[in-house]
């Protein structure tokens, strides 16, 4: 099958189901990000406002995977494209930059005692998270399975590091608003950080690997 128009009826209905899970995905991370790093901004929670951030990388990944569901839709069998690359370093090396901006924010919050005016939001912000991230994953996981295709099932996978993300912010937001814990927001942030570092070296470890490079196999 060399073309969408030669794809199987059913076959080409789960490309779209991919394709707008995708969209929505991109979306999605669009509209958390804004309001993430704008309420994190006003509260003074650093770790709301890089999970905002991180909200923004994805959506270049999310650009990728729209452009190699198109890719796999029409040659099921072509490698990885020269745009799908490029996205794929651009989202690593922000994440890394990330990795360092969250990192210095929580030393420096740590160190000079600041403490968020309230971390509520953070708790509604990342449990809306969470179940939007649940949803994503057993779409990805259904439509990758239904289309044999590795990339997809890969992208289902990534998806569960934003879910952990995710996690980690809703712990430390609740931490500080039960308990008012001086460090819990740093701690959170420290831990954004690392999830963020591993997300930087998948990006770059997918646009080196050649077995990943091909995004559908019977």
């Amino acid at each position: 099958m060399d073309s969408a128009s030669s794809l199987p009826s059913n076959e080409n209905k789960v490309y779209n189901l991919a394709f707008g899970l995708a969209v929505f995905t991109i979306v999605y991370n669009l509209a958390e990000g804004i309001i993430a790093t704008w309420v994190g901004y006003n509260d003074e929670t650093i770790a709301l406002f890089g999970f905002g951030v991180d909200s923004f990388i994805e959506m270049i990944s999310g650009i990728g995977i729209v452009v190699m569901i198109l890719r796999i839709k029409s040659h099921p069998h072509s490698p990885r494209g020269g745009f799908e690359v490029t996205a794929l370093k651009i989202t690593g090396y922000s994440f890394y930059i990330l990795v360092g901006g969250l990192t210095l924010s929580a030393i420096a919050t740590a160190w000079l005692g600041i403490k968020p005016d309230t971390t509520y939001w953070g708790v509604v912000i990342s449990m809306v998270s969470i179940v939007v991230m649940l949803f994503l994953i057993y779409g990805k996981i259904y439509t990758g399975k239904k289309l044999h295709s590795d990339a997809i099932i890969a992208d289902a996978n990534c998806t569960k590091v934003c879910i952990y993300m995710s996690c980690v912010l809703l712990a430390s937001s609740a931490i500080y608003y039960m308990t008012g814990f001086a460090y819990a927001d740093a701690l959170g942030t420290l831990g954004l950080a690392w999830f963020s570092y591993e997300e930087g070296k998948e990006c770059f470890e997918k646009a080196e690997n050649k077995e990943c490079a091909h995004g559908h196999k019977h």
